[in-house]
């Protein structure tokens, strides 16, 4: 089942500075639900470029994991629900240490739940 899916534009990478050698930290907003993204990728297995565009879906299984390219297995560690005008969510998950950040709209991450496993 597909929690969430969008397509992001790469805005930013390692703003902090690089910190491993075949990782990069990168930073995307969706196209569609207004959505921010900060995620680290192994560029080694899947190189990423500033204004590149790409799908992303985030599921708990891997039925659909044959049409994607660069696919990770992780769990949800943290969920945030932010003060202030509108109801903002940030869902943090770890692929084995490569972590992602998911911010946006409460509606949009309404399925996630902590110690959920999912599949990027």
């Amino acid at each position: 089942m597909a929690l969430f899916e969008d397509i992001f534009d790469v805005k930013d990478i390692n703003p902090e500075g690089k910190k491993f050698e075949r990782v990069d930290r990168i930073h995307c907003e969706s196209e569609s639900f207004q959505m921010s993204l900060i995620l680290d990728v192994n560029t080694w297995i899947y190189p990423m470029d500033l204004n590149d565009k790409f799908r992303l879906m985030i599921c708990t299984s891997d039925r659909e994991s044959d049409t994607f390219e660069y696919v990770m297995y992780g769990k949800v560690y943290r969920i945030d629900m932010e003060d202030g005008p509108g109801e903002t969510l940030s869902a943090y998950v770890s692929y084995g240490g490569l972590l992602m950040q998911l911010r946006g709209d409460a509606n949009n991450l309404s399925s996630f739940e902590k110690d959920m496993n999912v599949y990027l």
